[in-house]
């Protein structure tokens, strides 16, 4: 049984559960591969998982480090800067921290870039 979420729920076909792991194999990320198949990020880390993918973590390309940190310090949250780098929040917070950048407390509050829409 599938609990309401206000949002349509894609089912992918096994050919394109197929494409997803090929791409993922030949390095797309967990953070390209949910816009290129119209579903949630978890979802992709579950067909990953079910193919018996493993899960590659902690992927930060070390020379966007300057351009993360100012995102994040413009405001966005470490998700929204992960998009926007190429990375997954936990690579971006881990990255960031090494260098010295204070990172925010958590919680339900919103970017500056979801409330400018």
């Amino acid at each position: 049984m599938v609990r309401s979420l206000g949002m349509a729920q894609t089912l992918l076909r096994a050919e394109q559960v197929d494409e997803l792991v090929a791409r993922y194999r030949d390095g797309a990320t967990l953070v390209e591969l949910p816009s290129r198949f119209g579903i949630h990020r978890r979802t992709v880390a579950e067909h990953l998982t079910r193919r018996k993918v493993p899960i590659r973590r902690g992927r930060f390309d070390p020379s966007r480090i300057h351009e993360a940190a100012d995102l994040y310090d413009s405001g966005l949250t470490l998700v929204e800067v992960g998009l926007k780098v190429g990375a997954g929040p936990q690579a971006v917070r881990c990255a960031l921290a090494e260098q010295g950048v204070p990172i925010r407390e958590g919680g339900g509050r919103r970017s500056r870039m979801a409330t400018a829409s």
